[in-house]
C-alpha cells in the first residue's frame, strides 16, 4: 500500500483520499488513480452520452460523472479507450481509470468483471436504416448485411436473433452509422438513445423498430471498489431528488426522462 500524499491527508476529512497510483485495497476508502482527478474511461463517440465538441469531451455521461467529481472535490479526467477493455474490466483493473462511463448496459457477464452503480438510464435495442429502405425487422434483413458495434449488447442480440443475416462488426458507433448512411450495410443495430439522436441530424436515415430488450446503464468501478461505488450511488440519488439529473437529461435529450418515448 502506497503512503498517502500530503494532499490526501488534507482532503481526507471532507472529500476523496487520492493517490498517484491504483493502490487496490479493500474498497473501504476512495483511492483515485491520479491525484486530484476522477479518471473516467469511455469510448468515443457515443453521442449524446459522450463525444468531442470543440475539442472537449462532453455529453450526458460526462455531466453525470462531473457531479461525482464535484462532490469529491476533484476534476474529471477522461480517457478514450476501446470499449472491449472497458466492458471486460481490464482498464479498471490496470489502473487506467477510476470509473467507466460509456453508455454501458449492466449485464450478468459484465458484472463478473466489474461492479456497477445503480442504474441511471433506460435503454433498448433499435434498428436504423436509410429512410425508405423498408427494413423494419431482422427477418427483412435475411441475406443482407447488418452493422453491429463490437463487444456491445446490440452485437449480442443480433448474434442470437438475426438468423440468415450477415453481421458486419465496427469498432465504434460512428463507423457503424456511416456504413448505414452510405449503404455499406442494409441496417445497423444499437441502443435506441444514440440512434434517435443521430436521425435528428440525419433525416435521410430512420429508426424503424425497437426490440424491447429492457436494458439499464450503469457506471462501472473496479470489482470490490465499494467506497467509490457507494459515493456514485449517493450522488446519483441526490441529483435525481434535487432536479439536477432531470436538468442534465433535458439538456442532452430535449425532454425530461418522464417524457422520453412519448
Amino acid at each position: 500500500m502506497l503512503a498517502a500524499t500530503a494532499a490526501c491527508g488534507l482532503l481526507a476529512a471532507t472529500t476523496a483520499c487520492t493517490s498517484t497510483e491504483n493502490t487496490g485495497g479493500d474498497g473501504s476508502e476512495i483511492n483515485l488513480v491520479s491525484d486530484g482527478k476522477l479518471t473516467t474511461c469511455t469510448h468515443l463517440p457515443y453521442e449524446p452520452f459522450q463525444m468531442k465538441q470543440d475539442g472537449e469531451v462532453v455529453g450526458f455521461d460526462v455531466d453525470l460523472v462531473d457531479l461525482v467529481a464535484e462532490d469529491l472535490g476533484v476534476e474529471q479526467k477522461i480517457v478514450d479507450t476501446p470499449f472491449e477493455g472497458i466492458q471486460s474490466g481490464e482498464d479498471l483493473n490496470a489502473g487506467k481509470c477510476d470509473v467507466a462511463a460509456a453508455g454501458m448496459t449492466i449485464t450478468d457477464v459484465r458484472e463478473k468483471n466489474l461492479d456497477f452503480s445503480d442504474p441511471y438510464f433506460e435503454a433498448t435495442q433499435a434498428l436504423i436504416v436509410k429512410k425508405g429502405a423498408g427494413h423494419d425487422s431482422l427477418d427483412d434483413l435475411k441475406g443482407k448485411k447488418l452493422g453491429v458495434q463490437q463487444a456491445t449488447t446490440g452485437a449480442e442480440y443480433a448474434k442470437k436473433n438475426a438468423e440468415g443475416v450477415e453481421k458486419v462488426q465496427f469498432e465504434d458507433l460512428a463507423l457503424l452509422l456511416t456504413a448505414v448512411k452510405t449503404g455499406q450495410v442494409a441496417a445497423g443495430i444499437n441502443d435506441n438513445g444514440v440512434l434517435y439522436d443521430y436521425v435528428k441530424n440525419n433525416p435521410d436515415t430512420e429508426v424503424t423498430t425497437e426490440f424491447e430488450t429492457g436494458e439499464q446503464y450503469g457506471i462501472g468501478v473496479r470489482t470490490g471498489n465499494d467506497a467509490l461505488r457507494k459515493k456514485i450511488n449517493e450522488v446519483l440519488a441526490q441529483a435525481k431528488k434535487d432536479g439536477r439529473y432531470d436538468k442534465i437529461y433535458k439538456k442532452w435529450f430535449g425532454q425530461g426522462p418522464e417524457e422520453q418515448g412519448e
